[in-house]
């Protein structure tokens, strides 16, 4: 008799392909397993106007509803882009039971029709809009164009390219509208997710906007006593991508950082070492601080340790704490 997994995801069409991929993978690795996908329409797809802030952040926005899920015994497993998920705090009863292996992990440029790359670098953004919702971007915009002015923008990935290009106006939660956006920033791996790949008009270097923390890599959560589930995953478990991850969620673990927290961190892994580099700044890209180290592979908890003591040496508490609602 086959094995029933129900898999709980949001209903965006990002989180169904990445949702779909977790299905496949699972069913190539065994031929016994039945795989359900259940859908969620989670605070933060509902409400499109709030900034995440309100909802807890990502994780309350995105996260909280199909976790409660997991815990109560209604679904085996939850997929969650891991960029989404908290760091900075334990959650008793799950456990990371798989990871994808990374998609690209960086950040690009798309552009409104009528707008070409080469007129964006003349005017390094002057006079232009740049929507985001994410303070890590938004941070790193201010500070490689400092004349653009960035606005909040909400949406997933192929509702916000679309109201980029009906030059539509964001609502905010106090009733007022910012807009049209000339450009976005947002995550090659979602604009790939969704088909939206030709949108990209120019890429980041890793060196010029350094990645949240996870990005590119799915994460699939269960309960940590699921044995049979746990071992299910692990058929689908990237181990390159989970050391990553470990090691990159390390560092948010060490700042205490929070949602509204421009943090960013990547690591790579060359044979049997490790390399990572994370940076904090403030909300206006002026302050910046980063550190880099490497180390063994098989130790990634150990290096993301090194690496957020770093930063806090370096005066990162005084930022997030700064950076924290009043």
């Amino acid at each position: 008799m086959a094995i029933r997994i129900r898999i709980g995801t949001r209903k965006s069409v990002m989180a169904l392909a990445q949702t779909g991929e977790i299905a496949r993978r699972l069913t190539a690795a065994d031929l016994d397993i039945d795989v359900e996908t259940v859908k969620f329409e989670t605070t933060g797809d509902s409400d499109q106007t709030s900034k995440l802030l309100q909802h807890g952040g990502k994780g309350g926005a995105f996260v909280a509803q199909i976790r409660n899920a997991v815990l109560s015994g209604e679904l085996q497993a939850a997929m969650h882009s891991l960029k989404d998920m908290p760091g900075n705090e334990d959650t008793p009863g799950l456990v990371i039971g798989a990871t994808l292996s990374r998609d690209p992990p960086g950040d690009v440029l798309v552009l409104r029709t009528g707008l070409s790359i080469e007129d964006f670098r003349r005017s390094r953004g002057k006079g232009l809009k740049i929507g985001t919702n994410a303070v890590r971007r938004a941070a790193y915009a201010r500070r490689l164009f400092p004349e653009v002015e960035v606005i909040h923008y909400r949406g997933a990935a192929d509702t916000r390219v679309r109201k980029l290009d009906n030059l539509e106006m964001q609502r905010l939660p106090e009733g007022a509208e910012v807009g049209p956006a000339d450009a976005l920033i947002m995550a090659r791996a979602g604009l790939e997710r969704v088909g939206l790949a030709s949108r990209i008009a120019y890429e980041f270097s890793i060196q010029e906007m350094l990645p949240a923390v996870g990005q590119g890599i799915v994460a699939v959560e269960c309960a940590v006593n699921d044995w049979q589930t746990r071992r299910i995953l692990s058929g689908i478990d990237d181990p390159v991508a989970h050391k990553c991850a470990d090691a990159e969620r390390e560092v948010l673990w060490v700042l205490n950082g929070h949602c509204n927290s421009p943090i960013a961190g990547f690591s790579t892994i060359d044979g049997t070492r490790m390399s990572l580099t994370a940076s904090v700044l403030d909300e206006t890209g002026g302050l910046f601080i980063e550190a880099s180290r490497s180390g063994p592979a098989d130790r990634p908890r150990e290096l993301g340790r090194a690496v957020g003591l770093e930063l806090l040496g370096k005066g990162a508490a005084g930022i997030i704490e700064r950076s924290r609602p009043r």
